[in-house]
């Protein structure tokens, strides 16, 4: 080691593991310069032809140190109504766009590629390391000339209207992306614009997956006899058939009018819950039906049950 002048310089650098690593043929060697960027870049293919910042981080930052926009996330209410038949929706959002008459040149520090490299020296030999330009950001331009009312940055705030289709069934914290129609950067290039569902309380529908449940209130005679309700669903108003001597609590189903299930053809039932009005205040009349009523009837049974829980 001492009589070769190469090894020599190794050695007093980074000890033994520098003149073994420096014998080795193939690997990172003194000779072999290698950058993350390189590295990384690697795994494209695996991810959908992106590199592995892509894939993970949405997209912001690309090859080569290019960037785009900021995404812009809003949250729109839905009515039930219009999430069983499906809507198209106005909405508007400000984002920010390159003011006309910017003008922007190349960063001299990077010379417009965005990322500057730094070689170190490690025990693995020289790497050359890339990192985003401290003077332009990682976007490798400047601002050359700034119109009145354009803020630091070249970008003014423009209000835009914007109309998207929601598809039947979609549910509370769903959400769809509109491509391009987030915030811009230099090279005007924009985000993605992301509008996220929340679903309005209804006065008496609950939903439950693809399925929708009410409360149904009817008389106690109803409940004896048996009747036909009109019962409000998501499409309008139905009939349904009450059978005679229903119990309080009982439900009963009414198939295919629940919610659509996205991108399929069928749906969900709704759910009526059975509630028997019990009579507060009693006529003459009434009073004296009910005491015939309860000599017929007689008690129950099974007056007292184990409670199921």
């Amino acid at each position: 080691v001492l009589s070769d002048s190469n090894k020599r310089a190794q050695y007093d650098q980074f000890g033994h593991a520098g003149v073994g690593i420096g014998q080795q043929g193939g690997g990172f060697g003194s000779g072999v310069h290698m950058s993350m960027d390189d590295i990384f870049s690697q795994f494209g293919d695996i991810f959908g032809g992106d590199d592995i910042f892509s894939s993970f981080f949405g997209g912001g930052r690309r090859r080569g140190g290019s960037q785009r926009g900021k995404d812009i996330r809003i949250q729109i209410q839905l009515k039930l109504e219009d999430i069983a038949s499906g809507v198209e929706k106005t909405i508007k959002i400000k984002r920010s766009v390159i003011a006309p008459g910017t003008k922007f040149t190349n960063c001299s520090t990077c010379h417009g590629h965005g990322q500057v490299s730094q070689i170190s020296n490690t025990i693995l030999g020289q790497m050359r390391s890339s990192s985003a330009c401290p003077y332009c950001n990682g976007s490798g331009k400047i601002i050359g000339n700034r119109p009145s009312g354009a803020g630091p940055d070249g970008m003014i705030k423009k209000e835009e209207t914007i109309k998207i289709k929601i598809p039947a069934g979609v549910e509370n914290g769903n959400y769809m992306t509109v491509g391009g129609k987030g915030n811009e950067d230099i090279n005007g290039v924009a985000g993605d614009l992301s509008v996220l569902f929340e679903e309005k309380e209804h006065d008496y529908f609950i939903r439950n997956g693809d399925d929708v449940i009410i409360e149904a209130h009817i008389a106690f005679s109803q409940a004896a006899l048996g009747t036909t309700l009109e019962v409000p669903t998501l499409d309008g108003k139905a009939k349904l058939k009450i059978p005679p001597g229903i119990q309080a609590g009982q439900i009963l189903r009414m198939r295919n009018k629940g919610f659509p299930r996205v991108r399929r053809s069928s749906r969900g039932d709704q759910l009526v819950k059975i509630q028997v009005e019990t009579p507060k205040k009693l006529s003459k009349i009434m009073r004296k039906l009910f005491q015939d009523l309860a000599v017929t009837d007689g008690v129950p049974k099974d007056m007292f049950k184990k409670i199921k829980i």
